[in-house]
């Protein structure tokens, strides 16, 4: 019977370099080529980047787009086939197409059927869907082409299968969120099963502004069994074996546990932020708490502690330990650490706003205050150095609006902007595992009650829930579109349902004014988050 080798191109594409995305394909394909390999199977819109978004609604984009096919065609060792990922042009149609390339030529496109308008997809805004499909032979083995959500449904598969296909290769940008590697076999795998044919799935890996793509492409058998899988988060080229019909054992990268899958995404995101986007370091304001430690960790572990700087900002409410455990924690790194208290910012503005608050209590303005004088001083910084400032607020804080616009809001990327509060605990504790001897995070701030430290002896819940019960509720009403009713029906207590709830909707004005950040979980703060600010919805209760 007749074998054939494919290779799954993993790979990092910056997005609108065509130059250096046309170099990288041609490089993994030799690297395929060298190795034995038949044919390259690249990820979905490998050539230009996923998702280039409204770069699609320019008609000389695409043309660039168009002329980068040829010229990487050109490039190719005479002895590989590859499949590439690309958007494509027909009759004034814009298509998310896969083209074979071989010897320099164009020798079929298949042009993506499903569309997906879901989560942060917006497919149908520039693409028009394909309608047949396209079976390739190459070295006798009659090869289906499919791209991403092509698999999701039964009827590209099945349409492939029909017109002859013995091999399913499907080209994918499928962003993560925790536990997605589990969904895309199982659902990969139903297709499989279905035609009783393997299967073989090449996904981009990197970060794109508040995406990260994962990697962990995997081949199926026809039994369902996966085969083959490069690890998560890593650019790599392997090579898969067809022979006999099937699938044959190779290399099976381990699966991550959600606390190292949460971690290394921030880690790429933060990576792929700074480094595709030309940042020369990052600036971090570290208080001495969970959230800013657990930040910095992530950006020296993404970027090396010499582009890493972190500022201490005390004011007459930062306790002792604070000082000790952030100095501590800058040492452990061997990251720059400076201090410049806000003491006398504090009482300018005190002096400027004092006829004005003339009879009037103090409250959260200033506390907002303090905030605002520590954004100031960050983005000082960031202006005279070029370094890109990292915000440190949690999604449990971004949801219920606990935190101050213009203040510790004030940044270019916020890298835990998805991640529970109860999650950051659990990431600071597996960061702490992964340096037994001399964990990053001192234990003091994993074991405080958190604190915003904005006035005498304050705690987060003296204002929220627990946490716990705050992130069940954000979970359930906000990635779950669950009802308050239901929320409260599952055993949440009533009280809390109604104040998160009443937060989270009221706070909308200050989600949209903040730092785009990574996406970890099915439904972030972002792109998949649409909500009107000016909104008289009464929620079922």
């Amino acid at each position: 019977m007749s074998s054939l080798k494919i290779a799954m191109a993993q790979i990092n594409p910056v997005l609108g370099d065509l130059e250096a995305n046309v170099g990288l394909i041609v490089a993994a394909a030799r690297e395929a080529w060298l190795a034995g390999a038949d044919v390259v199977l690249t990820p979905e819109l490998a050539l230009c980047g996923y998702p280039p978004e409204d770069l699609l609604l320019r008609p000389d984009f695409l043309r660039a787009c168009d002329r980068a096919v040829d010229q990487l065609a050109a490039r190719l060792e005479p002895g590989i086939t590859l499949i590439l990922g690309h958007p494509e042009v027909v009759q004034g149609r814009c298509h998310n197409s896969a083209t074979v390339l071989h010897r320099g030529r164009r020798l079929g496109t298949y042009r993506k059927q499903r569309l997906p308008n879901t989560e942060v997809f917006d497919e149908f805004r520039y693409f028009t869907p394909g309608a047949q499909a396209l079976v390739q032979e190459v070295n006798g083995v009659r090869c289906g082409i499919l791209i991403c959500e092509d698999v999701w449904h039964p009827e590209p598969a099945y349409q492939a299968r029909t017109a002859g296909a013995e091999l399913l290769l499907v080209l994918n940008a499928s962003p993560c969120h925790l536990g997605k590697q589990h969904e895309r076999a199982e659902m990969l795998g139903l297709r499989v099963a279905e035609n009783g044919i393997p299967a073989v799935y090449t996904n981009l890996v990197g970060g794109q502004d508040e995406l990260v793509f994962d990697g962990g492409s995997f081949a199926l058998s026809k039994s369902g069994r996966i085969m083959a899988r490069l690890p998560q988060f890593e650019t790599g080229c392997m090579v898969v074996d067809y022979q006999d019909g099937d699938i044959q054992p190779g290399l099976v990268a381990p699966m991550l546990s959600e606390e190292a899958e949460a971690y290394q995404a921030l880690v790429l995101g933060v990576r792929d932020y700074v480094g595709k986007n030309r940042f020369p370091g990052v600036l971090i304001g570290l208080s001495g708490g969970i959230d800013s430690a657990l930040t910095v960790c992530v950006a020296v572990d993404a970027l090396g502690a010499d582009k890493v700087r972190v500022v201490m900002m005390p004011s007459p409410y930062t306790a002792q330990m604070s000082l000790d455990d952030s100095r501590a924690m800058a040492q452990t790194l061997g990251i720059r650490y400076d201090e410049i208290g806000i003491q006398p910012a504090m009482q300018a503005f005190e002096a400027m706003l004092a006829p004005r608050f003339a009879g009037l209590p103090a409250d959260t303005t200033e506390e907002n205050i303090q905030a605002r004088a520590r954004g100031v001083i960050l983005m000082a910084l960031s202006n005279k150095t070029g370094a890109l400032v990292l915000t440190t607020g949690n999604k449990s804080e971004m949801a219920v609006g606990y935190c101050t616009l213009y203040g510790d809001m004030a940044g270019g990327f916020a890298v835990i902007k998805d991640v529970y509060k109860t999650l950051v605990y659990r990431l600071a504790r597996y960061r702490n595992r992964l340096s037994p001897d001399n964990p990053p995070i001192p234990g003091n701030i994993i074991a405080r009650p958190p604190s915003a430290e904005l006035r005498p002896d304050q705690k987060d819940q003296d204002s929220l829930p627990e946490y716990d019960i705050l992130d069940a509720i954000v979970q359930g009403y906000m990635e779950e579109d669950r009802s308050p009713r239901e929320l409260i029906a599952a055993g949440l207590p009533e009280a809390a349902v109604q104040k998160v709830v009443r937060l989270l909707r009221i706070a909308e004005y200050k989600r949209r004014q903040a730092p785009v950040g990574v996406r970890i979980t099915p439904r972030g703060f972002g792109k998949d988050w649409r909500y009107p600010i000016t909104n008289r919805y009464a929620d079922e209760y």
